[in-house]
């Protein structure tokens, strides 16, 4: 017969309980780039997805002469280019050491090449320079981050297109290419308007457009024009 568990481990399961409720909407949450009944999207199935583009990235990409090209064009720096503290790949030696310091600290051991957890490398700047320099082609991000890219950065690139369509609405172009610049050295050197453009995408950002609007209104939550009731309509027109 099973022992009862002890209250140590009550109390553990309980914290991990507690901790797991907070995350549990993000399993099929609403994907924010589609309009109402849209797909749904996944914050877990996701992540996998982008580390891999992230490891292709670091691994290979950024050491092949045609990213390097286009980098230097549109004026970014790669991740090794980077001083002074230059990441050279998904395993490099100072994020090993890293690694192993942190799981030496917890009793465990690692090496470089056991290590499938990329460096803290973000892939939006890298996404934004592309974008908005008409360079954000479907080869060019294959290029960049590899085959996962439709699914591991297919959802920001998504998002930072409709950031830049928002970006030019509401300022202008010197407004638009600051929003852009890396100071001091890795500014913008051009600005195209949004490629390959097409009507769902300008209609959902159309959408989102005038939710923002609204929400500068105080029109959100009980609000919102299609949940008020008549009796709310007429105590907010009387307002």
């Amino acid at each position: 017969m099973p022992s009862p568990p002890s209250s140590e481990s009550t109390q553990f399961n309980h914290r991990m309980h507690s901790h797991e409720r907070p995350f549990a909407g993000l399993h099929n949450s609403a994907d924010p780039n589609s309009e109402g009944d849209g797909p749904q999207f996944d914050v877990f199935d996701w992540y996998p997805k982008y580390q891999s583009c992230q490891r292709y990235f670091l691994d290979y990409a950024q050491h092949s002469g045609p990213v390097q090209a286009l980098a230097s064009f549109v004026n970014i720096l790669l991740p090794f280019q980077r001083s002074p503290n230059p990441v050279y790949g998904s395993t490099s030696a100072e994020h090993a050491a890293e690694i192993n310091r942190g799981q030496s600290a917890r009793g465990t051991q690692s090496t470089a090449s056991g290590s499938s957890v990329p460096p803290p490398v973000s892939l939006i700047p890298f996404i934004r320079r592309l974008i908005v320099t008409g360079m954000d082609y479907s080869g060019v991000l294959h290029g960049f981050f590899g085959d996962d890219w439709p699914t591991g950065i297919g959802p920001m690139h998504e998002v930072e297109r409709r950031n830049y369509l928002f970006a030019a609405k509401s300022g202008g172009w010197a407004s638009v290419k600051r929003d852009y610049d890396m100071l001091p050295l890795e500014t913008v050197p051009f600005l195209r308007p949004l490629q390959g453009s097409t009507d769902v995408e300008i209609n959902a950002a159309e959408k989102a457009w005038s939710e923002w609007l609204a929400m500068e209104d105080w029109m959100v939550g009980p609000r919102e024009p299609g949940n008020m009731n008549p009796s709310n309509r007429s105590r907010m027109s009387q307002s």
